[in-house]
């Protein structure tokens, strides 16, 4: 019977086919996800009755649950792992779809369901041997791979119940062009395409019969789904022969993964519920299966644990700041150890006694509650010992382990101490059943295993947490010392700004002309604000400048001899040598310097004295030329702990407003103009007395001078 593709589609499109499962769309956005963990993967699956079901009944099977008590839901997520739950979840969702189209029920599907599982477990496992990124894509694609096949029986069930249990080859798609004018590998794709997902699914579904030769370029998915259709339906020799060219693994690493895929196959449909037995080259298991070894029960339980702890490590990273993190170690303690209750015990900054942390219900007795760890008692002997503790209620333990049997409501207690290195940090209390003790007992190197990463995380969370203080602490100095910096130097000229106000009344007074007197005002404004600018770098100094320092000079004393602050006791020399004495630096700068060293001469002198500048000329330094410019004064000298610490920021013994500030803002102006300054120091008496501070400051054109000299320097080599 020929049926026009036009007739066929339309079949297709009221025959109302299953749609993708919402739990299977949600899953897939989860593992795209690089933040997920498994509560939200526990909030997405609890929405799912039928799942939900599917998850507890697995894991409280005998391969993966041991004892008579049943566990929950997020306890079952965790015992089971992320990749079983990622394949039972994805399997599960597919299993019910395809059971949701017509005809299936009537139709036996358990070669269908075969050829689909071991599709999918090949292509898993050449996806994790290639490094595909997205394993379980590549799995889901297998599964996928003939959902045409369901969709043409549910249109056509007369025409095509023949062909459904056909051979799954290339003569199959020719009679289904032939008869339908439609292969299944264009229904299966056109079926997902409507599915609206981002992804190469359905091309991987449209390919997985096209000539090994088309597909060596193809996208990874389409080609690990080729080689795992050809593995599922060829012999295995064959089937590698023909796909060779699909991957880049031998031959040696497709037949462990062939070999591999019938156990996996059992397992998954044995965990699915689904009757393999009877399809076409399935064997049924034996009657009797010979009893478990109890060694590789136990390595299978150690191996298993590894992972459990490994997956909560990565759940521990994920968390932001101390609180989240003890929030997750304490769920995930339930959930993994089957604890009714838990409280945490951190050890306090004194490193004396174990403190409660305010968590759950009990948020105030536990924030209240201390164990003094020199006192000793159970807990503290864990902490101390950092070894597990197993507490029965009137069997051991004193007041504050009666306590804690009464907040947390138990008749046992477990005490797991939270060590990273050589470190305890605290004690994870949880509360518990007598009768699990055993239980808790024997499962010790997994509790240690797991307070090994909870404590290494919570030890991260706590060293971030010092180090945004110490940050924020650092952040307040710097404002702290820039403020004290700014006032210091805003204090001068606004002292030279207050003198010549008292000038400028007397010469208003007797009707004097004060044109000199406002422009001295005028600059000293302004130098106030480029000071707060230069202090908060808003304003950077050009280094290009040349100022002559001679006029400066001349500026600063004409500032200080117009005012009172320069008492008649204090006598200032000028000692500057003929021609020009210019530096490359800004002027301002010098003028602050300078400011700064004859301020603090004078208050040096309160019974007065002499200051003296001088230009000693220029002077080679390390093959640079500077300019010697020396402030001195005869006072009394500074002390050998002042000069200690001369150039640092200290608290000053001067009265008033003083900071101490001055000389180390000059050190940090001259270091500005790449220049370079000494202090020398003497008490009355000695070969030196007085203080004299000597200034380098580069000299005009010293530095393209230099640049000039080495480059003639490496021409002539």
């Amino acid at each position: 019977m020929h049926q026009s593709d036009h007739d066929i589609r339309n079949r297709l499109l009221i025959a109302r086919l299953p749609a993708m499962p919402q739990i299977l769309i949600k899953l897939i956005e989860h593992l795209q996800a690089d933040d997920a963990g498994m509560p939200e993967l526990a909030a997405l699956i609890a929405k799912d009755a039928g799942m939900t079901s599917k998850i507890l009944s697995v894991a409280n099977s005998s391969a993966y649950h041991r004892n008579n008590r049943a566990v929950g839901l997020e306890q079952s997520l965790v015992s089971l792992g992320t990749d079983m739950i990622k394949t039972l979840v994805i399997s599960e969702s597919v299993f019910q779809t395809f059971n949701s189209f017509p005809h299936s029920g009537s139709t036996d599907l358990r070669a269908f369901w075969r050829d689909s599982l071991t599709t999918a477990v090949i292509a898993r496992d050449i996806a994790k041997q290639t490094d595909y990124p997205h394993v379980e894509e590549a799995y889901l694609a297998g599964l996928l791979h003939n959902v045409g096949r369901l969709a043409l029986l549910a249109t056509a069930p007369k025409e095509y119940a023949f062909n459904f249990t056909a051979r799954d080859d290339e003569d199959l798609c020719a009679v289904e062009q032939r008869t339908l004018q439609i292969t299944h590998s264009e229904a299966g794709a056109w079926l997902i395409e409507r599915w609206n997902l981002d992804s190469f699914l359905a091309d991987s579904v449209l390919y997985h019969h096209e000539p090994v030769a088309r597909l060596e370029s193809a996208h990874p998915l389409i080609r690990i789904v080729r080689l795992a259709h050809l593995m599922t339906t060829h012999e295995e020799d064959e089937a590698i022969a023909i796909g060779s060219g699909l991957s880049s693994l031998d031959d040696d690493a497709l037949h462990v993964i062939a070999q591999a895929a019938a156990r996996q196959v059992e397992k998954a449909a044995a965990y699915l519920g689904i009757e393999l037995a009877g399809a076409d080259d399935i064997v049924a298991p034996p009657a009797s299966m010979p009893p478990p070894d109890p060694v590789q029960q136990r390595l299978s339980e150690e191996v298993r644990n590894m992972v459990l702890v490994s997956e909560m490590g990565q759940t521990f990273a994920r968390q932001q700041g101390e609180t989240g993190m003890l929030e997750a170690m304490t769920r995930s303690a339930r959930i993994l150890f089957g604890f009714d209750n838990t409280a945490v015990l951190l050890e306090n900054p004194t490193g004396h006694a174990l403190v409660g942390v305010a968590a759950g219900e009990q948020q105030q007795r536990l924030s209240e509650f201390s164990i003094p760890l020199a006192k000793g008692g159970a807990i503290a002997d864990a902490a101390r010992g950092r070894k597990p503790a197993f507490l029965t209620r009137g069997a051991q333990g004193g007041i504050a382990e009666e306590q804690l049997f009464r907040i947390l409501g138990s008749d046992a207690l477990v005490c797991l101490p939270l060590v990273a290195g050589q470190r305890c940090l605290g004690v994870l209390v949880g509360a518990a059943a007598a009768w699990q003790l055993p239980s808790h007992q024997k499962r010790e190197r997994f509790l240690q295993a797991f307070g090994n990463q909870a404590a290494a995380a919570l030890e991260t969370a706590i060293s971030e947490r010092g180090h945004a203080r110490r940050q924020i602490a650092h952040v307040a100095e710097e404002y702290r010392e820039a403020s004290r910096r700014v006032v210091h130097e805003v204090n001068n000229p606004l002292s030279i700004i207050k003198n010549y106000l008292s000038v400028l009344d007397h010469k208003l007074a007797r009707r004097e002309p004060v044109v000199g007197e406002m422009s001295i005002l005028n600059e000293e404004i302004d130098r106030v604000g480029q000071l707060i600018n230069g202090l908060a770098d808003l304003q950077p100094t050009e280094a290009t400048r040349v100022t002559d320092v001679g006029r400066v000079v001349d500026d600063v004393l004409r500032l200080f001899r117009a005012t009172d602050f320069v008492p008649a006791s204090v006598q200032i020399l000028v000692r500057m040598q003929d021609g020009p004495a210019e530096i490359d630096g800004d002027a301002d700068i010098l003028k602050q310097i300078l400011v700064n060293l004859i301020k603090n001469a004078v208050e040096a002198l309160p019974g007065g004295g002499r200051i003296e500048i001088s230009n000693r000329g220029h002077v080679n330094r390390e093959r640079r030329l500077y300019l010697e410019l020396v402030v001195s004064d005869n006072g009394p000298g500074l002390s050998t702990e002042v000069l200690a610490n001369l150039f640092t920021p200290v608290r000053s013994s001067k009265e008033g407003q003083h900071h101490g500030l001055g000389l180390s803002i000059v050190h940090s102006l001259v270091k500005k103009l790449n220049g370079m300054i000494t202090c020398r120091s003497g008490t009355a008496g000695s070969t030196f007395a007085g203080t004299t501070f000597e200034i380098l400051l580069p000299a005009r054109g010293s530095s393209s001078q230099i640049a000039g000299a080495q480059a003639r320097a490496m021409d002539s080599v």
